[in-house]
Parts: structure tokens; sequence; C-alpha cells
């Protein structure tokens, strides 16, 4: 099947990926909102611990990425047989790495977190939390796959039915378990951990359950024949995919290590950073959309010999995110009170438990310089990551992570000299985002105007 580049067909393909692609910034979200009615410390927690857990899932995310690339260039060849055996190389390979990071949250978390976490109150809320959710990533893992698959050959309505299902369970069991509503046990931020993990087994059991029923349109992917291992397809897999597990690693990681600064500085500077977190994580979901999108339709086109047509497609996608971004974020940054208040606004379980009848409108208040700051680095956002998913799908995955690397560098050099030894304060802290994404632009811009990938293979 052969894309075409419209702002309709765009927005088409787009769309579902957005969601598809956000579910685990959604679940984020979920947990967080829930928390801060119950103490300041499962908010500062959940910040934390969920910054780690984003970082685990974008390594299921990234690897997922070799599989959609090269299934999104075997349907601009019109070779659909294919897409059958890459899928489940794909799957046999997520299965593995989700063993591997299971057996390394259980065992390993707690001495990753020791050497970033002061508050030993936080430290075991964030064990507690793991000790649940960890057991997620085997559902979460198999469903990224399936995604792929469905976002590789575009055919992702369903993504949008399954994400909105898996969400409203998550708000559900979360409200449940965190609170002991309904006859639920009251388990705090262990409940945010056990319903996020039952909300994924839900959503896999739902993309199971809709492959057999969408079986008279995929027969021809060949879904339906159990392939061997193939070790070459995984191999090559993973070649591709490996620069981007690189740079969604050392993006998240220099994010948590951005939080473990934080977190040195006090609970308050740490809950108004996680307020921005979440704003940050809900308004870039339109950005982590489109810049996926940008994968599949740019190798697409590259399988239909269509190299010329890459950076005006692109200029036409990030223009699309760039536009919903501004139209999502400005009315929340020039009026977060309203906007806020709603989801963190006092109530009488946070009054139960200790909080502040206060604290959320005066941390919505000290937060809005910070707000103003986002509003720049998603308008930046929406630009360069449209661009730099965008080099990805050309194959250049290995450039890409040089441009990560460097820019990462940069990112984590500015933090330590602003928090450790300056002090400049979170305004200027959260700026180094707005530099960090201008970087990336500039240099992802500069590569794709050159020809050096049109000779590249998938």
């Amino acid at each position: 099947m052969q894309l075409g580049t419209s702002y309709r067909e765009i927005t088409k393909i787009s769309f579902p990926i957005m969601l598809g692609s956000a579910v685990q910034q959604i679940i984020a979200l979920s947990d967080s909102v829930f928390l801060f009615h119950v103490s300041l410390d499962d908010f500062g927690a959940i910040g934390f611990v969920s910054v780690f857990y984003l970082m685990i899932a974008a390594i299921g995310f990234g690897f997922s990425k070799g599989g959609q690339i090269m299934i999104a260039r075997r349907m601009g060849e019109e070779q659909e047989g294919e897409v059958g055996r890459t899928f489940y190389a794909m799957l046999y390979f997520e299965l593995a790495l989700a063993l591997l990071l299971f057996l390394f949250m259980q065992f390993g978390s707690y001495y990753l977190f020791a050497l970033f976490t002061d508050s030993d109150v936080i430290f075991y809320k964030m064990l507690e939390y793991l000790d649940y959710r960890s057991w997620g990533v085997f559902f979460s893992f198999s469903g990224l796959a399936i995604i792929a698959m469905y976002t590789g050959v575009a055919r992702t309505s369903f993504i949008v039915i399954d994400s909105i299902i898996l969400a409203l369970v998550n708000v559900v069991l979360n409200y449940g378990l965190i609170y002991g509503k309904w006859g639920l046990p009251e388990m705090g931020i262990g409940g945010a951990g056990l319903a996020s993990t039952i909300a994924e087994l839900v959503a896999l059991i739902l993309f199971v359950a809709y492959i057999f029923y969408d079986k008279k349109y995929t027969k021809g992917y060949q879904l339906f024949k159990l392939p061997q291992i193939d070790w070459e397809l995984i191999k090559t897999q993973q070649k591709i995919s490996s620069p981007v597990v690189a740079q969604a690693v050392v993006g998240f990681g220099s994010w948590f290590f951005f939080f473990g600064l934080i977190e040195n500085l006090g609970e308050r500077p740490l809950a108004i950073t996680n307020l921005a977190r979440i704003v940050y994580l809900g308004l870039s979901i339109p950005c982590w959309g489109f810049a996926s999108g940008a994968n599949t339709i740019v190798s697409n086109f590259i399988g239909q010999n269509k190299r010329e047509m890459v950076i005006p497609l692109l200029w036409k996608v990030s223009t699309i995110c760039f536009v919903t971004t501004m139209i999502l974020t400005i009315p929340l940054v020039c009026f977060p009170e309203y906007v806020l208040y709603p989801l963190f606004g006092s109530n009488e379980i946070g009054l139960m438990n200790g909080t502040d009848p206060n604290l959320s409108v005066s941390i919505i208040t000290e937060a809005r310089p910070v707000l103003w700051i986002l509003a720049v680095i998603l308008a930046l956002f929406s630009v360069g990551g449209v661009f730099f998913n965008g080099l990805a799908g050309t194959g250049a995955t290995h450039y890409a992570l040089m441009i990560q690397i460097f820019a990462t560098i940069f990112y984590i050099a500015y933090i330590v000299v602003v928090i450790k030894m300056t002090n400049a304060g979170l305004v200027w802290a959260w700026a180094c985002e707005i530099f960090y994404w201008l970087l990336i632009f500039i240099l992802t811009y500069r590569y794709l105007k050159s020809t050096k990938w049109h000779s590249l293979k998938v």
C-alpha cells in the first residue's frame, strides 16, 4: 500500500498513532493526578519513578521502531507477504527483552534508585510502585509490537479504541485501588502500579481479539502462520532499532538525571517540577504521535522511490503538529489555574491524608513561569521531534544517535551548571529543553538537506 501527501491523510495516519504511542504518558498522567490527592510524598515519588518506567517503555518502543520501519518499507514496495514474518521477529525479541527488563526492575532498581534518591520515604514508595508495575512490561511490549505492525501498514483506527479503553480501565482501577473504593484494598502508590498493569493486560487481550476479527484484511500479511525464529531478520531489525533505543535511553536517562538533581533540592521544587512534567507529558502527546507517524510516512515514500518528497512532507507533518500542539498549549499556559485546578484542586481525600488545602493553588502559581518555558519547548519539539523521527525513517539511525548523544551531552552539562553550580532556579533548569530541541532540529535538518541518506537500504 502506498501513502499520499495530503494533510488529511497525514492526520488520519498520525492521530491514532498519537494515542497509541502516548499510552505510557497517559498512564503516568493518571497515576500522578490521583496520587497528588494522597500526599506530597506520593506525588513526588510517582513523578520520579514514572520517568524511570517511561525509560523502560521507551526501550521497548524503540526496538519496535525497527519492525515498524521495515513493515512500512515493505508496504511501500508492495510486498505485503513479508509483514507477518517481520512482525513475529519483532514480537519474539520484544518478549525476550521484556523478561530481561523485568528481572532488572525486580532485582536491580533498588541499587539504581539508591544512587539518585535522598529521601527514604520517596525511595521506598518508588520501589513499592515498581513491585507491581514491573509485571506490566510483558503486556506492554507485546502491545507495542502489535501497534508497530498496524502503524507500519497504516491501518491505525483500532489503536484509538484500544488506547481509550486502556486509559479508562486505568483511571477506574486507579480510583478503586489507590483510595480503597468499591471494596478494593486501599493500596496507595502500589495500587497505581497494579492498576496500570491490569489495564495493559486488558488492552493486549483486546488487541489480540481484534487481529482475529480483522482477519479478512490482514490475511495477506501472513499473520496466522507462526514462523520459526528468524535470527537474521531479528538481527536486521535490531541494527535499525538499536540507535533508536539508544536515543530513547539517552533522552529519558538525561531526564531521569534531571529529576535526580531536582529531588536533591527538596520536596517543594520536586513537586513543582513534577507538575510541569505532567503538563509536558500531556501537551507533548501530539508531538510524539505526529513524530511516530513521520517514521511510517517517510519510510513508505522511500519505498516508493520518492526521496525528493521527504523534506516537504516533514514540513507538512510538523506544521500540523505545531498547530495542534499550540491550540492545546496556549490556553493552559495563559490560564493554568482554570485548566489545572479541576485536576489538582484539594478534596476530602487529600485533606484526610494531610494535604494542605491551598497546596494545589500555590504549586500552580509557583509553576507559572516554568509553564511559559514549556510553551517555547513544545513549539520547538513539535518541529524538531518530527524531523528527527523522519530522519530515523530514512534508515539513518546511526547518524540520529550521534545527534542525540551530542545534544544530550550539552543537556547534562547545562543542568549540572545551572542546578549544582549556579543555583539559577527551576526556570533556567527547564530552559535546557529549549536549547536541546533547537540543537536537534538544526543538526537533523542539515543532514536531511544532504543526499547522504539516499543510498541507505532497509
